[in-house]
């Protein structure tokens, strides 16, 4: 899948950067000093019931999982592994991104975003590592809609 050419087909702009393959927040720091968007953090979660959740936060501010699960109402919440992460999203540890529900076709995933990123441009890996794209939220919205995937804003 050309996740870029997907982007233009839906009239979403982005900007992309390409760099080094980065594993975490931190190592991808030095993305922001080069292309313009608030860094977002992607957890790839599961409840006991298998529910599938992706929540976006920006990427300096901490997730606080027993919160998350009163606000899911589920009774406990895990990380997914790398097996389940190429299963559904097709992703590789080290490159999720939202972008990954295009490989979902049976909608096990919800997104759970973060409301503090609404009307941000956002910047996220268009499916690997090794690169950037930086795009606005409600260009995320509409993509999101565009795969049929549901979605709930939250306030972490």
């Amino acid at each position: 899948m050309d996740i870029l050419k997907l982007l233009k087909e839906l009239d979403i702009d982005y900007e992309l950067l390409e760099h080094e393959a980065v594993f975490t927040s931190e190592q991808s720091a030095f993305i922001k000093k080069l292309i313009d968007g608030v860094g977002v953090k992607n957890l790839f979660l599961k409840d006991t019931k298998k529910n599938y959740y992706l929540l976006l936060r920006e990427d300096t501010k901490q997730v606080d999982l027993k919160q998350l699960k009163e606000i899911l109402n589920t009774s406990r919440l895990s990380f997914s592994n790398e097996e389940e992460l190429k299963e559904i999203l097709n992703l590789d540890k080290g490159s999720v991104t939202p972008l990954g529900i295009v490989s979902d076709k049976n909608n096990l995933v919800t997104i759970i975003i973060d409301e503090e990123l609404s009307n941000k441009k956002l910047l996220m890996h268009p499916l690997i590592n090794t690169s950037t794209i930086s795009i606005e939220y409600n260009d995320l919205i509409k993509f999101i809609d565009n795969q049929n995937h549901h979605y709930i804003k939250i306030s972490l």
